[in-house]
């Protein structure tokens, strides 16, 4: 026990006293801390009243100049009066550092508004310019009066500023007319080739139709891109003001001629179609055609950009009521696509048109009662007599075909329009010819739009619509056959001329391009653009063993292009990977089908 009592207070003892030596340590840790940390005494202000703040109004720390000046104006003059009377000398050098800075602001804003209102009179000046510029042109006069009077008005005094804008105008004008007469507008230039050609996008009130379709691209364009959508508003919006403001340089013509022609309000619905393309190094031509006062009337306006102002070119009327069309047809057997042909024939051609003539060229005597047999009842039923069979005791030649049927025509010069018996047109598509051609000027080589196999369109034979329902262009129906050169507007003069056909090709293909050649190589316009009324239609094509290796080779692509698009031809290579992943997934759906 008292063993027990002694080993207590011996612990007691001992845990005291290390307490004391922790309390002692503690204190001499802390009286240190307080010496170390403690700043040095100063008459300084403390560093935070030395500083400046981060705020959004200071400049050296990426703050605005606006607060610069009221902090200058308010607390800075009252800082400033501080320092002087004696203030801490840290707030006087940031005072004077604040008076600097605001200075280089105010020079740098005193500097941007005067280069402001620099180019503000540049830019005044040069639209005047500009508009003294389209107003001679409109005049169409060839002098410098326009240009003088902007010129002058713009400058606004010294002599020598005005003739140095009226020299400006006249440099410019010239450019204009210069870029105006390289352009093919009222005359062809020579080609080398068919790859030389950039040809037309024909364009409506709501679709662009384009031949540069690639893989992804659409035949039409809906809705338009907006810059294009705004170019061609603004090409518009110009025709309509052109046709509903009376020329100030009108022909001899008599008031009452002159009434006439300003009784008509042209407006967007008078629009019927328009082509356009861009050169290069000339510019941007657009050709607009809207109706006239009469069924058979139109007006054409042909307007150019070169890379400049909107220049009007030529505004002309054109009245088709005595143009007709000799629609000339090459034909060998194929007697019951001859039939869908004639139908029609007889509701474009006859009922809706008027003033056409059928010329068909047969070669072979076998069917030739059918074909005879089929123009006999059409004249019959529908009263129409302009028609023309040729028989021709031969092997089928298209070029020698339309050659000779050319040629038999002996009713002076007539409009030559070369189709196919698997052609489908509208009677738009017959007054299209009709505007883009001209005798010893223009021939028109439209780009028809090329069906797919319809079977493979619609999924078989049973679903595929009447033919009328299925001429809907689209990138899954067909496509724009720029490779092909048969269908053509010409008028006979220019096509006997020119040479005709090269007769000595025989069979299929080859002799379009021949021709389509030499018209490049004349001085004649060729107006290539897509036509929205010409359809080819989806026939099963055979290749004959007894084609040269060249025609052979051309057959065959044209053949393989006719039958789908590039995805529906890649869905029929991996149909068999495609009904083998959609019965994998049927067995995942259903792993334990149930048995009847």
């Amino acid at each position: 026990m008292l063993h027990a009592a002694m080993l207590r207070r011996g612990l007691l003892a001992w845990v005291c006293r290390v307490g004391g030596v922790l309390v002692l340590l503690c204190c001499s840790l802390s009286l240190l801390y307080v010496m170390t940390c403690s700043p040095p005494h100063s008459d300084d202000p403390p560093l935070s009243h030395a500083l400046p703040r981060a705020g959004p109004n200071h400049p050296s720390l990426g703050g605005t100049g606006p607060g610069i000046g009221a902090g200058a104006v308010g607390a800075g003059g009252a800082r400033a009066g501080a320092a002087q009377s004696g203030g801490p000398p840290g707030v006087q050098s940031y005072q004077v550092l604040l008076q600097e800075r605001e200075e280089q602001h105010r020079l740098h804003i005193s500097s941007l508004k005067k280069q402001i209102a620099q180019l503000k009179e540049a830019l005044q000046e040069r639209s005047q310019q500009l508009k003294g510029v389209q107003e001679s042109l409109k005049r169409a006069t060839g002098g410098p009066a326009g240009g003088q009077e902007a010129g002058a008005g713009s400058q606004g005094g010294g002599l020598g500023d005005s003739q140095g804008a009226r020299s400006q105008q006249a440099d410019l004008q010239d450019f204009l007319r210069s870029q105006l007469s390289k352009a093919e507008v009222t005359a062809g230039t020579r080609l080398p080739s068919e790859y030389a050609v950039v040809p037309f996008e024909s364009f409506t009130l709501q679709r662009v139709y384009q031949l540069e379709m690639g893989l992804t691209r659409h035949p039409e364009e809906k809705p338009v891109r907006k810059d294009k959508r705004e170019a061609l508003g603004e090409v518009l919006e110009t025709a309509l003001h052109s046709l509903n403001t009376p020329s100030s340089q009108q022909d001899s013509r008599s008031a009452a001629e002159q009434n006439t022609q300003t009784s008509k309000v042209y407006t967007p619905s008078d629009f019927v179609e328009g082509i356009t393309r861009t050169e290069k190094d000339k510019g941007t031509l657009y050709e607009l055609t809207f109706r006239g006062e009469s069924s058979h009337e139109f007006r054409r306006l042909v307007l150019f950009r070169p890379f400049g102002p909107l220049m009007k070119a030529k505004n002309e009327r054109v009245n088709t009521a005595n143009i007709p069309i000799n629609i000339i047809v090459p034909l060998s057997r194929r007697t019951d696509k001859f039939k869908h042909f004639m139908q029609n024939f007889r509701e474009v051609c006859v009922r809706q048109d008027g003033r056409v003539h059928l010329t068909v060229v047969y070669f072979g005597n076998e069917q030739m009662s059918e074909v005879r047999s089929t123009l006999e009842n059409t004249s019959r039923e529908v009263h129409f007599k302009n028609f023309t069979l040729l028989q021709l005791d031969e092997e089928f030649s298209r070029g020698r075909g339309l050659d000779v049927g050319a040629r038999a025509w002996k009713g002076g010069n007539v409009l030559l329009f070369f189709c196919d018996v698997d052609i489908y047109f509208t009677a738009d598509f017959l007054n299209t010819c009709r505007l883009n051609t001209q005798p010893g000027k223009k021939v028109f080589y439209p780009v028809l739009f090329s069906q797919y196999n319809p079977t493979l369109i619609y999924g078989s034979q049973e679903h595929v619509p009447p033919v009328e329902q299925q001429l809907v262009i689209k990138k899954d129906t067909g496509f724009w056959r720029d490779f092909g050169f048969g269908m053509t507007c010409q008028y006979r003069s220019d096509f006997i001329n020119i040479g005709g056909f090269d007769i000595d090709i025989k069979g299929w293909g080859g002799e379009d391009v021949h021709l389509y050649r030499k018209y490049l190589h004349s001085n004649l316009l060729v107006v290539r653009a897509p036509s929205r009324g010409l359809f080819h239609l989806w026939h099963e094509k055979h290749c004959a063993d007894e084609l040269p290796p060249d025609q052979y080779r051309m057959c065959m692509q044209s053949k393989a292009m006719n039958e789908a698009s590039h995805g529906q031809l890649g869905m029929l290579f991996f149909r068999h990977e495609i009904e083998t992943h959609l019965r994998k997934q049927k067995q995942q759906q259903n792993p334990n089908p149930k048995k009847s």
